[in-house]
């Protein structure tokens, strides 16, 4: 079987398991937190990932693209160098968190210990960074695909069991809350930096080729970095969208408390619902990086062309389904989290939302593989100016609302997407139709 379908289908197989969970964890949360407690778990999430995101400094990228890219003989040295790179970035973050942190008024509302738990991730998130890039490079997707059911497993028995036995304030429980996501990522580190270090001692014994710190930096920072920009801003514009959501709410007349659980309803049921199919695009992904980067610094044009079609028409298969799937039974499935009436309508709304997201990882994938990192880049900001700028202005029109914010988030994802299409086609001659152009405008 193909290397790329194998891995896609382990990836798909397991990452289905870990989504049951996740639908799971986001029922218990809803029915603890509440519509407002929901609200704000939400609105923190996009800074802690924000912080993760620096963190990580996009290592699983460059370290998968570099592993597939070049022969294990090179491995070891360049994860030596790697460490010593990952050890002074959590240095710095950590530094920088101490000197911003104590004036940042986004956790005012919050219990004055989760601050803290950011100091505990950032090592975390860092080091379970190089094993998953090392890992995801050498195509060990059986590691990955442990690593991610782990995770949900701790998480959904910590969240059921704590709020089984106790009882807690709403301050208190949000704070439960995003520990239980701290500890559970502290155990998928250990998880992973226990078979990495095996398998830096079988690496040990290969006859390899020493690599200078620069050169190895040069390699991993030159996709790193564009890559890290593209994620960073991705985490600034996830910051401010529940913030704009909740300022067009307001000036189309809803009270902050009652946009903050609108917002609830949007983020905490209607995406959790719409995004959960999306763990087949992020195994894409996972699985088309190290194969689109093999395939492009071979030069083999045919075999990056076979790649985007059979992504494309996986995506198609399962992406076209889940969303009818979600608009024909919206009722039932918000009903999960709340009755309200308000949530299946959002879910309907937002299905092209959701669609054409499925496409946007896989391509994202691609785009990196092929080295187009600053398109991928630019895309995005287009995109995401287009999308807020209709979000404020439609949203905040008081026959609108909610219906509104949704349209141009819907605008948004679709513009993303056709950009990001485009150019891949392009680069490796193909039509809009997945057929090969006669006459490529790009080739490698």
């Amino acid at each position: 079987m193909d290397a790329f379908i194998k891995g896609t289908l382990v990836l798909v197989i397991a990452a289905f398991a870990g989504e049951c969970l996740e639908f799971f964890v986001n029922m218990i949360l809803a029915r603890e937190l509440g519509e407002h407690g929901m609200g704000m778990y939400m609105s923190i999430l996009p800074f802690i990932f924000f912080v993760v995101v620096i963190s990580s400094l996009e290592l699983p990228i460059s370290i998968s693209k570099f592993v597939a890219e070049k022969s294990k003989e090179y491995h070891y040295s360049m994860l030596h160098h790697a460490m010593k790179l990952t050890i002074k970035v959590t240095i710095m973050v950590l530094m920088l968190l101490g000197v911003i942190l104590p004036f940042l008024p986004i956790f005012r509302d919050y219990h004055p210990f989760v601050r803290y738990l950011l100091f505990l991730l950032v090592p975390i998130i860092a080091f379970s960074s190089l094993t998953r890039g090392y890992f995801m490079g050498i195509q060990q997707m059986n590691k990955i695909v442990a690593a991610q059911f782990i995770r949900k497993v701790i998480q959904l028995a910590v969240l059921f069991l704590v709020f089984r036995w106790f009882q807690f304030k709403p301050e208190t429980s949000l704070f439960v809350a995003m520990a239980t996501l701290v500890a559970s990522e502290a155990v998928v580190f250990l998880y992973l930096i226990t078979h990495y270090i095996l398998q830096v001692r079988i690496l040990k014994q290969v006859n390899g080729v020493h690599m200078t710190g620069k050169e190895v930096r040069k390699n991993l920072l030159s996709v790193s970095l564009p890559t890290t920009g593209l994620r960073i801003f991705h985490a600034i514009t996830n910051a401010i969208e529940p913030f704009l959501i909740k300022g067009a709410l307001m000036a189309a007349g809803l009270s902050g408390v009652a946009a903050t659980g609108q917002y609830g309803l949007l983020a905490g049921v209607a995406m959790s619902i719409g995004f959960f199919p999306a763990f087949i695009s992020h195994s894409l992904l996972v699985a088309l990086l190290p194969n689109v980067s093999e395939a492009y610094s071979k030069g083999d044009m045919k075999r990056l062309r076979i790649l985007l079609q059979q992504s494309m028409w996986a995506t198609f298969i399962y992406g076209i389904p889940a969303v009818i799937l979600m608009y024909f039974f919206a009722d039932p499935l918000t009903h999960l989290f709340f009755h309200s009436l308000q949530a299946p309508i959002f879910l309907q709304l937002l299905w092209p939302y959701f669609l054409f997201h499925f496409f946007i990882h896989p391509l994202q994938a691609y785009l990196i593989g092929l080295g187009l990192v600053k398109d991928a880049f630019y895309h995005s900001v287009w995109a995401n100016l287009v999308s807020f700028a209709m979000m404020y202005w439609l949203g905040s029109m008081d026959n609108l609302q909610m219906t509104g914010i949704i349209l141009g988030m819907n605008m948004g994802i679709l513009l993303q997407t056709m950009l990001h299409y485009l150019t891949i086609c392009r680069k490796i001659g193909l039509t809009i139709f997945l057929i090969k152009a006669k006459k490529p405008m790009n080739e490698l």
